[in-house]
């Protein structure tokens, strides 16, 4: 009954839902009044804002699955298992050097690139791509709001991020 792009879009936003509407009930909570339900409810309803804005970035960053692959995320390790032989592989989080956004054949990828000069490209439409969000945003000097614009504006060829030297 419901419309497939207004399906996928409620699915897509269903965490950020879920924030917003524990943030409305923590306002309740402190609505309640009292020494205790006040400072816990407006707490309450921080953290729930913060989760909401999380959320909304991470709803932004999946696609839809539109791409053959699959994107693991495990103890540290990107991986990417392609659909054609030879394609895929995995990345350490702590040997990875350098996020670039490319745009091929009308379809975006990421590509990670390693300290030791491997690299893997990824769909950003893979299944399991969402999982990269929270990944990306373990790296040292991110800018994960730089990663959602240049997702979301098609921008290609951009390197979007580089591992800062270390002393």
């Amino acid at each position: 009954m419901i419309r497939p792009e207004l399906r996928e879009a409620l699915e897509r936003h269903a965490e950020t839902a879920a924030a917003l509407a524990s943030t409305a009930l923590g306002l309740w909570i402190a609505s309640l009044g009292g020494y205790i339900l006040v400072p816990f409810g407006l707490a309450m309803a921080a953290v729930c804002l913060g989760w909401t804005a999380l959320a909304f970035r991470r709803a932004r960053f999946a696609r839809p699955v539109s791409e053959p692959g699959l994107v693991d995320l495990d103890e540290g390790r990107i991986g990417y298992y392609g659909a054609g032989q030879g394609l895929g592989g995995y990345v350490a989080l702590e040997d990875l050097t350098e996020i670039r956004l490319l745009n091929l054949s009308g379809s975006q990828y990421w590509r990670l690139k390693s300290s030791d000069g491997q690299a893997i490209m990824i769909p950003t439409a893979a299944a399991g791509g969402e999982k990269l969000y929270d990944a990306f945003a373990t790296l040292p000097g991110i800018d994960m709001g730089a990663l959602t614009v240049a997702l979301d504006r098609r921008i290609a060829a951009q390197s979007l991020w580089t591992r800062p030297a270390t002393r």
